[in-house]
């Protein structure tokens, strides 16, 4: 008998995110979960057929007819998933959700186990429905135990055993066990509602207690209302920037305040390509875009926590200061290859753990600065918090800055002296001046103002070539790099000064495909990885941000309108964008690209931070240097 053909993953932008603020999973427009993490973002994951099949770890509920059609929307200011499957004997929908209760740092809910629940309810005439549940532990590899038991209410617990992780499914549909699967068919008719619940505990503490999924679905949808009524932004993209909040909500890890920058590892950068990288972390180069575009949407308290979580992640010896930590600040990330999983459509290898975390990158520190900075600006942290510390991490980069480093993007082709850096390197002693000078803080100031200045002169002789009329990617270099639209924005130079100016065109002419902008070239190699990526949409909406400031507002605003519109159909983008097939490519959804969605909206609306930042850190004295 010929085997059934295996299910496999789905395009990227085919999925959708459910969260509670400790992990998240991914939902296939198709019904199956194919990406979960449990207990955190950074665990093991029990779902990983995203990065191999469904032999890897799936639980799909769908329509039995395969010619379904199959909508599919966020209730809003949720990220509850309703998605409506019509077939040619009735509607039904399948609401999937993790509860949420809106913790705080101060009280997080960690008495009460993450779950899963997943409503099935008949909205018109009666639909069949087919379910397959397939756990593994470990991104994939581990077989559980598996028992079964009836429970006083009539539903079954199927609970799933490997060494220190358990999950229980609970449901009153009869599952049979197929195999190392449980199946079910079953019909829901109008009106009626079939319910499942997933949790998670640890093997050695009592099963999770049974949850009451409609009152927790109730309780669920009026926390997320709350959170998303408190945003302050009214302006003509809302409902956008509301998503992409709502998104970065759920990508946060409430005990700590970190964000991740997405819940994925090994999503590739460039379809069948090698640059796929463990993403469940947090970086340091997200701070100040994170800090500001929580603040200026009316999140104070995020904004806070996540100023607490970078306070404690870099505290210790200023020589240790890394690119990205853990969810709680851990410092070892160590990279490593998973070889039983081929990788999303076979892009291998799947990478958990980030080797990057033990790179030199200068830029982080300007952006550390710059964060910090903002949030005394922004009344969120006293003036003097964590100065001493800054002071002892500013004396660290003085001897270290003109040294040569793996820039921006995390290279690994050797460290070069990136003009990127040393501009950040620059933001890093200019944001401690202007502190020292507004609050009075204590320190070298004429010793860090005269450097300051002396960086920026150098910036200015080495880092721009004469001959290409704009900045380059390294001193002394040829090659164009994105980072370079961050200059105007960080207040280095304005936006209208010919060397930025030249340097935008020069961007235009080489780094843009379709209308997007790469982060930089990459066919030769000289990064030190293999193959190509798509368009990085971060950078494209950087340039969006640099049309504004320049005057070009037609264009800013056209170009914005047009990434926004690659977002999917729940409104989630990924890291990057393929033109040539139209594709989202790499870790989704990304919190960096949600970032800069959200800063670009309140700067063309008039009601971000971009514009007054760049007028406020750039020096007048060196407007013509």
């Amino acid at each position: 008998m010929t085997q059934p053909a295996l299910r496999q993953p789905l395009n990227i932008e085919d999925y959708a995110l459910i969260g509670d603020c400790a992990t998240a999973a991914l939902v296939g427009r198709d019904g199956a979960i194919d990406w979960l993490c449990w207990p955190r973002f950074d665990s093991g994951a029990c779902f990983a057929a995203l990065l191999g099949d469904e032999r890897n770890g799936s639980w799909r509920i769908a329509p039995a007819d395969p010619s379904a059609n199959i909508t599919r929307a966020y209730r809003d200011g949720t990220i509850i998933l309703e998605t409506i499957c019509e077939t040619a004997t009735g509607s039904a929908a399948i609401i999937d959700f993790m509860p949420f209760d809106a913790p705080t740092p101060q009280s997080p809910a960690a008495t009460s186990p993450s779950s899963i629940i997943r409503i099935v309810e008949g909205r018109t005439g009666q639909v069949d429905f087919t379910t397959n549940f397939v756990i593994r532990f470990d991104y994939g590899i581990s077989v559980p135990w598996v028992t079964r038991h009836h429970e006083p209410d009539h539903t079954v617990a199927v609970c799933a055993v490997v060494g220190p992780d358990r999950v229980v499914l609970r449901t009153p549909v009869h599952l049979h066990g197929h195999g190392l699967a449980h199946t079910a068919n079953f019909t829901v008719k109008a009106g009626e509602r079939l319910t499942f619940v997933l949790s998670h505990s640890a093997s050695h503490l009592p099963l999770p207690p049974p949850i009451d999924a409609d009152a927790a679905l109730r309780q669920t949808e009026a926390a997320w209302h709350a959170w998303s009524a408190r945003c302050t932004y009214h302006g003509r993209w809302r409902p956008l920037v509301q998503r992409s909040l709502l998104t970065l909500k759920a990508l946060s890890f409430t005990p700590t305040g970190g964000i991740v920058a997405a819940p994925t590892t090994s999503l590739p950068e460039e379809l069948g390509g090698a640059r796929n990288w463990d993403y469940r972390f947090c970086w340091l180069r997200d701070a100040t875009l994170t800090l500001l575009a929580l603040m200026h949407a009316g999140y104070f308290d995020e904004a806070a926590a996540w100023r607490e979580w970078l306070h404690r992640s870099v505290a210790g010896s200023a020589d240790q200061l890394q690119i990205m930590y853990g969810l709680a600040g851990e410092r070892r990330l160590d990279e490593a290859e998973i070889p039983w999983l081929p990788g999303y459509q076979g892009a291998s290898p799947v990478r958990i753990g980030n080797a990057a975390s033990g790179q030199v990158q200068l830029d982080v520190y300007g952006e550390l600065m710059d964060a910090l900075s903002s949030a005394r600006t922004g009344g969120i942290a006293a003036p003097s918090h964590g100065w001493a510390m800054q002071v002892k991490i500013l004396e660290h980069l003085e001897q270290i800055w003109h040294l040569d480093d793996e820039g921006i993007w995390e290279v690994r082709g050797g460290r070069k002296p990136f003009t990127f850096s040393k501009v950040m390197a620059w933001v890093a002693f200019d944001r401690a001046v202007r502190d020292m000078e507004q609050w009075h803080l204590k320190g070298p100031l004429d010793r860090w103002r005269a450097l300051r200045d002396d960086i920026h002169a150098l910036v200015c002789a080495k880092g721009f070539n004469p001959t290409l009329n704009c900045f380059t990617q390294t001193f002394g270099g040829t090659e164009l790099d994105a980072s370079l639209l961050l200059l105007p924005l960080v207040g280095f130079l304005p936006a209208d000064d010919p060397r930025i100016q030249g340097t935008i065109a020069a961007i235009e002419r080489d780094l843009l495909v379709d209308g997007f902008v790469r982060r930089y070239r990459t066919e030769a190699g000289q990064d030190g990885l293999k193959g190509g990526e798509g368009a990085f949409l971060a950078c494209s909406f950087w340039l969006a941000d640099t049309y504004e400031l320049a005057g070009r507002r037609d264009e800013a605003r056209a170009l914005f309108e047009r990434l926004a519109g690659l977002a999917n159909d729940v409104g989630l983008l990924s890291e990057e964008y393929d033109p040539a097939t139209q594709r989202l490519v790499g870790n989704f959804p990304q919190a960096f690209s949600h970032i800069a969605l959200i800063s670009t909206a309140l700067h063309l609306d008039g009601a971000g931070p971009i514009k007054q930042r760049s007028r406020r850190h750039n020096p007048p004295s060196l407007r013509g240097a």
